[in-house]
């Protein structure tokens, strides 16, 4: 935990610890596929899923990844001349690929000027021995997290949202990666169909006994043109309001190592993009409410992890 004011171990503290600079990553879209996408192991995808919603303007893959990190660094430096930045590879799986050309991709990222370190998003079945060989080198220089895509503890889920794979291969995965002495984070979605409040909670020791370093958790949304937008026009289901949602992480928290470092509660898609649940917030005000909320109720991280 950060102070004992504050009742969890939020990210932005940790990152500050980690340079004696101000960061900020800047997301690169390598121009990568997934293996449920190109029909290694499925086709169409995560059935939420539209890259666009958190893509950048400055993503696109018609530049190279030193030109993207170049359009990416003037979009920040008008607010912050004297920021450095990691190399943010978000969209789709990057770790889905020659390990050779991998390598030149994370290598091109890291001679950009003023790039301090690298974050590397994927799937947790996409990370061969090889690959991680060479991360673990890679980390020995830079600053680096390897972040996976858990999304649910519930392999029923998980064979639902067609995210094709297995709890199971996500422990292992994080395992390995951790073993190497690599940064590991993971994300998951709270509110994916067929997953009550109840079921969030259930999962919640799960994530926690995993050992990750770093938790990113957002809501579910419902992105015009995915498969979840038909399943949802013709069976709607329920999605969280705010207010809901704002008490479900309160308690969720609360079954979560305390050392474990939570990025965010909340992810914002753009509104022509978004169908449910819209709540009219910004990221910094659902921030503030959940900050309340916490407050109020004296909810801190880890109160009820054994």
């Amino acid at each position: 935990m950060n102070d004992n004011n504050t009742p969890y171990n939020d990210f932005g503290t940790w990152l500050r610890s980690q340079f004696p600079f101000r960061v900020q990553k800047i997301s690169i879209n390598a121009g990568l596929s997934c293996p449920n996408r190109d029909g290694s192991i499925g086709r169409g995808g995560c059935i939420y899923c539209d890259n666009r919603t958190f893509n950048p303007s400055y993503c696109d893959t018609g530049r190279s990844i030193r030109s993207q990190i170049e359009a990416g660094k003037e979009f920040f430096a008008r607010k912050y001349p004297d920021m450095k930045y990691l190399a943010y590879f978000q969209a789709y799986t990057n770790t889905y690929g020659s390990v050779e050309r991998l390598k030149r991709m994370y290598e091109e990222a890291l001679d950009t000027e003023d790039v301090v370190g690298i974050v590397i998003g994927t799937r947790p079945d996409c990370m061969p021995d090889k690959l991680l060989d060479y991360l673990e080198e890679l980390n020995r220089r830079t600053f680096m997290i390897v972040e996976y895509g858990i999304e649910s503890a519930n392999d029923e889920t998980l064979r639902r949202i067609n995210r094709g794979h297995t709890f199971e291969c996500a422990c292992r995965t994080i395992e390995r990666t951790m073993e190497r002495g690599i940064t590991t984070g993971g994300h998951i979605i709270i509110g994916l169909p067929g997953e009550d409040a109840e079921e969030s909670l259930r999962q919640a020791p799960l994530i926690s006994a995993t050992k990750l370093n770093i938790l990113k958790i957002h809501q579910m949304q419902i992105i015009r043109g995915t498969r979840l937008a038909e399943v949802y026009a013709a069976h709607p289901f329920h999605t969280y309001t705010a207010e809901e949602y704002i008490s479900l992480i309160t308690r969720y928290i609360q079954h979560l190592r305390k050392d474990m470092v939570l990025e965010r509660f909340v992810s914002q898609s753009p509104k022509e993009l978004l169908i449910a649940p819209d709540w009219g917030l910004k990221n910094h005000e659902f921030a503030n409410l959940l900050a309340n909320h916490l407050k109020k109720t004296g909810a801190r991280q880890g109160s009820l992890c054994p």
